[in-house]
């Protein structure tokens, strides 16, 4: 189902390459990540190559939003973790390091320690205003 040949994802997928499986569905595979955050860190991706979000075909989004919930019951159930993480990144510049889409569901404990990101502010209430009425613009 998948399309490149040239990534791991793919690969993965296929049966070329070995994985801790953790769940699959006609669109939808998820395996453990090698590198884990914390140990059940899974990932989730489409079956059929695509580099990141916008490339994506919108029509398996109840089946990756199926597996996200499966994967991250299962988490705490497994793991006894207070919360799960669902991050994705789309670009170098994101921290997309791996160029098919995918999701990370990562088990979360209380003062586990792990900073996401340093939260900022805009500088007024019409700077943030400015913002969204540039995005409204866009999107219209």
């Amino acid at each position: 189902m998948s399309e490149s040949t040239d990534c791991i994802f793919c690969m993965i997928v296929e049966g070329k390459l070995p994985s801790s499986k953790v769940y699959e569905s006609e669109h939808v595979y998820a395996f453990l990540d090698l590198n884990p955050v914390h140990e059940g860190h899974t990932l989730i991706i489409p079956k059929k190559h695509c580099e990141n979000i916008f490339e994506a075909d919108p029509a398996i989004g109840a089946d990756i939003i199926r597996a996200m919930q499966r994967v991250g019951e299962a988490l705490k159930k497994v793991t006894g973790c207070a919360g799960v993480n669902v991050l994705q990144n789309n670009g170098r510049a994101a921290g997309q390091m791996v160029f098919h889409l995918h999701w990370h569901v990562i088990p979360r404990f209380a003062n586990d320690g792990l900073a996401l990101w340093p939260q900022k502010k805009y500088a007024s209430m019409d700077a943030m205003n400015e913002m969204a009425e540039a995005l409204r613009k866009e999107l219209a």
